[in-house]
């Protein structure tokens, strides 16, 4: 297997119910996979590992981390989808967290130097046309290199109304697939840089404060932190300030801002320190209850998913934890 290496962010709609989650994780795996041996043989070669998943049952949406090959991620990450859109009725879903899909965001992330974007966004409107032609009723919409017009997924999300409510599906705007239905909804499906998530909660129930704070925090408001994103959810009796934080290429990194290097120095990101402090900062006088790397660094991907291919380790969430405490 090439050990150039793609990971996929998989974000769907469901978390209260583990099964339905890991089902979903398995199905990728097989679709790729050769079939388990029994004992698993240590020449047992795999196609591709779910890093990890993580269920947020107050948000009822979990992440699924499948890394593959250029060549694998692809049938890897339809299969998943497949079975997602078998196993979560999106009209009867609950959740305080936005969604437009029962398969929400499809996102491809390179984690090995050598993986081209170009040819990434191919892969991913690869999947969005196959699935629109196998499982009907399915709909989509495209973002970085995945969309023709090389749109970020922020304005995309925008421009298909990700944020508002009431969702009115059939007038959603959509790339790729039918009309968009109420039981499938709108998937977005994309290629992009690795992106990391770091949620601060704050010691309050206040979400108008964590709103606040979180437009403090983005980068795209005055004096916000380079390449992140921000939201503000009322979580578990308190707020949680979640953030996307985008691998910024080299020529676009601020000297004047402490980033991190990835990628032998391709990209630079926003360490989660930084975010933290600054969330204290604007939050006026507010704790923080704790502040989580959900996932991993795409150095950290990378090194876990090799160890997981090179020891016939395709369910490696079941020793990989997965959000850590900073």
């Amino acid at each position: 297997m090439s050990r150039q290496l793609v990971a996929c962010m998989l974000n769907v709609s469901e978390a209260r119910r583990k099964d339905v989650v890991e089902k979903i994780a398995k199905e990728a795996l097989a679709a790729v996979n050769p079939p388990r041996a029994k004992p698993v043989s240590p020449d047992w070669a795999l196609n591709a590992t779910a890093l990890n998943i993580f269920r947020d049952v107050d948000y009822n949406r979990s992440v699924i981390t499948l890394v593959s090959s250029e060549d694998c991620i692809g049938p890897c990450v339809e299969a998943a989808c497949a079975k997602a859109y078998e196993l979560i009725d999106l009209s009867h879903h609950e959740g305080v967290h936005p969604r437009l899909g029962a398969v929400d965001l499809v996102p491809l992330h390179p984690i090995s130097e050598g993986v081209s974007l170009p040819k990434l966004g191919q892969v991913a409107r690869g999947v969005a046309e196959r699935l629109a032609s196998t499982v009907p009723g399915t709909s989509f919409f495209l973002f970085g290199a995945g969309d023709p017009a090389g749109r970020g997924l922020v304005a995309r999300r925008k421009e298909v109304g990700w944020f508002r409510r009431p969702v009115t599906y059939h007038a959603l705007v959509h790339d790729v697939g039918g009309t968009p239905a109420e039981r499938y909804g709108l998937t977005g499906v994309g290629a992009i840089p690795f992106m990391l998530n770091v949620n601060v909660t704050l010691d309050s129930a206040d979400v108008a404060l964590g709103r606040r704070v979180a437009s403090a925090l983005r980068a795209t408001s005055p004096g916000g932190l380079p390449g992140v994103q921000s939201m503000a959810f009322p979580h578990e009796g308190r707020v949680e300030v979640a953030c996307n934080v985008d691998l910024l290429p080299a020529s676009e990194a601020p000297a004047n801002h402490s980033m991190k290097p990835s990628l032998g120095g391709q990209f630079f990101y926003t360490p989660p320190e930084q975010i933290e402090a600054r969330v204290l900062e604007e939050a006026g006088g507010v704790g923080v209850v704790g502040t989580a790397l959900v996932g991993f660094s795409p150095e950290e991907a990378r090194g876990l998913a090799l160890h997981a291919l090179a020891r016939a380790h395709d369910e490696a969430w079941r020793d990989v934890g997965w959000s850590r405490k900073m």
